[in-house]
């Protein structure tokens, strides 16, 4: 399908998946207002579209995947009471003040498609914190991370103090955060951080096999539910909350279409042809249903 014409990144899609790439590569993908709005745009383009399966997020050029939040503006960057009033406007909702990269991950928290990051270099600041939402994330053996916040005077952000520890642990997330420091792919690979590392050549490759394997094997409307029921299931009180969700999804799932096809052509020894949509059979699962006889 055709896609806007977007001056900070490009979208592509074709064969079920959509590649998002971070396109300012004479600024290593340095982040802007600009890019936290197409981002945003570029996801509710991907959750609207019913042939795409999965998304991938890389950086344009092989020096950067996301250097960080843009510091043209110098010691002004992250004051807004400093910056022209286009830029005041733009990182307001509703009158209120709101973290531009945390907009932007809590979009793709909301993403109906899988995430996968593909990190083909430098990825620091906004650049490592962004991809937390993300599902998976694959890395260059040439890319580095940094949560450099408190070496910039500021803190984390991007909803980083709730993903981070959640994907980590809170020792080595507060250790990053703490240092600021630089680090390899290869420690973020020990520590979990990312699935693995391949070389430069082959990262994309990579990242459109394991994207491939939900596209071609699965159908899209369970691949939506899991992402939205394994993330909010993170933040529940009580194993119950899943409970709740899982049977009513159950329900839900086990009589439509693609539950049929999904047993059918497995008796048959065929691949499966999913028919439900996103866009259109999407039940609602999630734990502020109460049914009495799960309360």
């Amino acid at each position: 399908m055709a896609t806007p014409d977007f001056e900070t990144i490009r979208l592509e899609i074709a064969d079920g998946i959509a590649i998002l790439t971070l396109n300012r590569p004479d600024k290593m993908n340095s982040f802007t207002s600009k890019m936290m709005s197409e981002m945003i745009e570029a996801f509710d383009i991907t959750d609207a579209d019913d042939s795409v399966g999965a998304v991938i997020v890389t950086g344009a050029g092989d020096r950067a995947f996301c250097a960080g939040a843009d510091l043209s503006s110098g010691g002004a960057t992250f004051d807004y009471a400093k910056r022209g009033e286009d830029v005041r406007e733009e990182a307001k909702v509703n009158e209120v003040y709101r973290d531009g990269g945390g907009r932007v991950t809590l979009r793709i928290f909301d993403s109906l498609k899988p995430v996968i990051a593909a990190v083909n270099g430098a990825a620091v600041g906004i650049g490592a914190t962004m991809q937390l939402a993300m599902d998976i994330r694959i890395a260059s053996t040439t890319a580095r991370f940094g949560f450099v916040f408190n070496r910039r005077g500021i803190n984390p952000e991007a909803c980083s103090s709730w993903f981070l520890p959640r994907l980590v642990g809170i020792s080595q997330a507060l250790e990053w955060c703490y240092s600021g420091r630089v680090f390899p792919a290869s420690e973020a690979h020990e520590h979990g951080l990312v699935r693995s590392t391949h070389a430069p050549e082959d990262l994309m490759p990579a990242a459109i096999a394991l994207a491939r394997e939900f596209v071609d094997n699965t159908a899209p409307v369970s691949c939506t539910l899991t992402r939205q029921m394994m993330w909010r299931m993170l933040g529940a009180a009580h194993p119950m909350d899943a409970h709740r969700a899982d049977s009513r999804a159950i329900m839900y799932r086990g009589r439509s279409e693609d539950a049929r096809e999904g047993v059918t052509s497995f008796l048959e020894k065929r691949p499966a042809h999913f028919p439900n949509k996103v866009s259109t059979d999407l039940p609602d699962v999630w734990p502020d249903w109460i049914d009495p006889q799960f309360s």
